[in-house]
């Protein structure tokens, strides 16, 4: 039998919010949760989630060849998701 998922799964602002120093924090009640794994990657696939981890994206160096492809190709697959998840919502 399946226990029912916490009304809390999968939203950012719950399990991942923002601190008092302006940093995002995991919930520690979220430390014990058996799904924790899975609600964060749900929280992460939101639209706040790819925000946050294009803000993310936005502010790591990229020093080198490399890393700048490594980077592009990271957008790239964040607009993908972006625009899948607003495709979902319509």
């Amino acid at each position: 039998m399946n226990k029912p998922r916490e009304e809390c799964f999968g939203i950012l602002d719950k399990v991942f919010p923002m601190g008092r120093e302006g940093l995002r924090e995991i919930v520690p009640t979220c430390f014990d949760c058996p799904e924790k794994g899975p609600c964060l990657k749900a929280a992460l696939a939101t639209k706040e989630g790819l925000a946050l981890r294009g803000k993310t994206l936005d502010r790591s160096p990229a020093s080198g060849f490399i890393d700048r492809v490594k980077r592009w190709s990271e957008r790239k697959e964040l607009s993908r998701l972006t625009k899948q998840e607003q495709g979902k919502r319509r």
